[in-house]
């Protein structure tokens, strides 16, 4: 059996999944578009004019065509991917003599990866698509505003780079002991089960935790920005209603996709000690 990882599913079921990925670039692009357009609709409509909101409602049903192809295909693919990657595991823990709560175990955690496949992967190509044409749309906008997105990338990055590890071995002591639970269930003694739930639950809170103070630490960056943007807009002299309107509706979604980040990263080190176990 092939290692089991992102990369290697990426590269064995390419073409499957290149063409879901090509539809996820395409509404990412679109999306881009939408506070730009949204602030061309208000200073037309502000004139009497419709053409801006004509334009808004035909980006707006491209989008809608685009995303709804992209999920009635994105769920066949990778049904079929889990179909076919599954029994091959299966059969390689039986050729280890592994246990049944291992192989239970293992097959719930390969689950994880073909749904970060059909869930998270477009989310993660179109938040960094998206990331791209936003914050190139405000350096033109206001470069102040641009150095301060850049600044709280910075932020989340440096975070995940100082706790990764830390949170790498909370994951593998958290899948180690999900890994003997079939056999605690299986014992019908109640003492071990209510042990195993506990320790199971003392890594998830202490995964927890981490997340928590990561958290923090990034939503004092994302206030900061927030509170720096309509401050420094106004201030530089910009007057257009439509156009304050789109640095702000910018910002807010280059917000609203950086701090999905963080679950992201952490999903990837979690299936890192995933492909980890299970290439053992």
């Amino acid at each position: 059996m092939q290692p089991i990882s992102i990369r290697t599913l990426l590269i064995r079921f390419k073409w499957r999944i290149s063409f879901t990925f090509l539809v996820v670039v395409i509404e990412s692009v679109l999306g881009i578009f939408y506070p730009l357009f949204i602030g061309y609709a208000i200073d037309d409509l502000l004139k009497s004019e419709y053409r801006g909101i004509i334009n808004l409602l035909l980006l707006g049903l491209c989008s809608l065509v685009v995303g709804t192809i992209r999920r009635f295909y994105d769920t066949r693919i990778y049904s079929g991917i889990y179909c076919q990657i599954t029994p091959e595991m299966v059969e390689a823990e039986y050729n280890k003599d592994s246990s049944v709560s291992k192989i239970t175990a293992r097959s719930s955690l390969l689950t994880e990866f073909v749904e970060f496949l059909e869930n998270s992967m477009p989310e993660v190509i179109g938040a960094i698509l998206s990331l791209v044409g936003i914050i190139s749309i405000i350096a033109t906008l206001n470069l102040n505003v641009f150095y301060a997105c850049v600044a709280l990338l910075l932020l989340i990055f440096t975070i995940y780079a100082i706790t990764g590890k830390f949170n790498f071995k909370l994951n593998a002591q958290y899948n180690s002991q999900l890994e003997v639970q079939v056999e605690a269930l299986e014992s019908r003694d109640i003492n071990r089960i209510k042990n195993h739930f506990m320790k199971l639950m003392k890594w998830n809170i202490k995964l927890s935790d981490l997340e928590t103070f990561n958290y923090f630490i990034i939503w004092l960056g994302v206030i900061a920005l927030l509170i720096f943007t309509p401050i420094t807009v106004i201030e530089s002299g910009v007057l257009k209603y439509g156009l304050v309107f789109s640095i702000l509706m910018y910002v807010f979604d280059y917000i609203d996709k950086i701090i999905t980040f963080p679950l992201y990263i952490q999903q990837l080190i979690r299936l890192k000690e995933i492909s980890n176990r299970l290439a053992e």
